[in-house]
């Protein structure tokens, strides 16, 4: 036998791989079905907990730094807005909390490791306001992204409910049972809220302001349209649909033929950064005469505000809105 194995050795490995693949079969035609619809989007897994469906929208909302009415709950309409679009759920209080608590951290930490108080200052500015400024226009932009992907979907799911004669209400619920997250939660909140109430048009709307793709408009308005003057709704957004995917490949294609400019920003950002951490590993004393000079700081500081500015140029140069 080729390996050294004999007979037995095979029938012991076919043995242990028939056990397995026993097992799986049993788990998928058992429990696989059950264990989807928990895990298919976060609020499917909150209503097996509690089956109130508006006690689930409101913690949702409140999540989200929404009042239970879904109004803003922060005065700062840009900033709350922000919060709402990039999914955070830990609250709008819970997240001002870490927030402050980082800060301490940072003016801490800056303070005693520096000595300067000016710095220690500066760096928690930083920390502040920057820093998750910053992580929530990156979460909220990969949100937006990932919903743009599964939205043609969606759509999909709505047109063929459609056609099978389920009014439009029922076709989002359905887009809020079979969809994962984020297109699922949010389509399960709109349905909720036309449950309890609110008319279809306000309820499309609140899903473009938490979310803010910019593909949703086009359903909204197609939506509204049909519910005040009438038409072929399933026929609309299966248009639309299509609409959506070209402009999806168009920006795959825009993405790709802008590789080149994007690969060379990163090196010439990086370049200066990279040069600098191998002068302080192979020759540590480079800098030793004048490190501790306030020039060299102040020349140091405007350098990377410099940069920073070359990056946000570069980057507005390869990223093209379609």
């Amino acid at each position: 036998m080729p390996f050294g194995l004999n007979e037995a050795h095979l029938f012991y490995i076919f043995a242990a791989i028939s056990v397995v693949l026993a097992a799986e079969a049993i788990y998928l035609l058992f429990f696989s079905a059950s264990s989807y619809r928990t895990r298919v989007n976060r609020r499917l897994r909150l209503m097996q907990n509690d089956a109130n469906r508006q006690t689930i929208l409101l913690q949702l909302r409140r999540e989200r730094g929404l009042t239970g009415a879904g109004d803003f709950k922060l005065p700062l309409v840009y900033l709350n807005r922000l919060v709402l679009q990039s999914g955070v759920s830990i609250g709008i209080n819970k997240l001002l909390f870490f927030i402050a608590f980082g800060a301490v951290g940072v003016f801490a930490a800056s303070y005693i490791f520096r000595g300067s108080l000016l710095e220690a200052l500066l760096t928690t500015v930083v920390a502040t306001f920057l820093l998750p400024f910053l992580t929530l226009r990156f979460l909220r932009n990969r949100r937006q992204k990932k919903f743009g992907e599964q939205f043609p979907d969606a759509i999909d799911v709505i047109v063929r409910s459609l056609r099978a004669g389920h009014p439009i209400p029922v076709a989002i619920a359905m887009v809020g049972r079979e969809m994962p997250d984020p297109v699922g939660s949010e389509f399960g909140m709109v349905a909720d809220e036309v449950t309890y109430g609110q008319d279809m048009e306000s309820a499309m709307r609140s899903l473009y302001h938490r979310i803010g793709q910019d593909d949703l408009p086009l359903f909204v308005t197609a939506v509204a349209i049909q519910g005040s003057t009438g038409g072929n709704l399933s026929e609309i957004l299966q248009n639309l649909s299509s609409v959506i995917r070209l402009r999806f490949k168009m920006r795959r294609k825009i993405r790709a033929l802008a590789a080149e400019g994007r690969f060379s920003a990163f090196i010439l950002a990086g370049l200066p950064v990279i040069m600098f951490l191998v002068l302080r590993v192979i020759a540590p004393n480079f800098y030793g005469e004048i490190w501790h000079q306030d020039m060299t700081k102040i020349g140091l500081s405007i350098a990377g505000v410099w940069m920073l500015f070359g990056v946000y140029i570069m980057n507005r140069l390869v990223n093209f809105k379609i």
